[in-house]
């Protein structure tokens, strides 16, 4: 029997750029509830994405989720999510990820993408 060894890719500090299709993650919901579903959506794409239970949200990111109300969520939002080293005392977890949006005219084509450390 052929034991695999578990390399934890979760020690790796990246940046990655996403494409999130909110309009099907909201699709059905009440209107009053639309924006903090996208919002809560949002975060555990990046929980699954990036592999860490700490998801922080840039303000910027949620103004723009929130930036046409309540009820009417943009159908697509490009996310940039940062999985960074957590030098915080008491941490929990080494690691959290910090998402961002990511301004683009068209959606059309683009894929993740690795963005370089600047």
């Amino acid at each position: 029997m052929v034991t695999a060894k578990k390399r934890s890719a979760l020690q790796d500090v990246v940046t990655r750029e996403y494409t999130i299709h909110l309009h099907k993650l909201v699709h059905g919901r009440s209107f009053k509830k639309r924006a903090p579903w996208a919002v809560k959506s949002v975060v555990a794409f990046a929980q699954k994405a990036m592999g860490t239970q700490d998801v922080r949200l840039d303000p910027k990111l949620n103004q723009e989720l929130w930036s046409r109300g309540i009820k009417s969520v943009p159908h697509r939002m490009r996310l940039k999510l940062e999985r960074k080293r957590n030098d915080d005392e008491g941490a929990k977890e080494k690691l959290y990820t910090y998402a961002s949006y990511v301004p683009v005219t068209t959606f059309k084509g683009l894929q993740t993408t690795v963005v370089d450390a600047e």
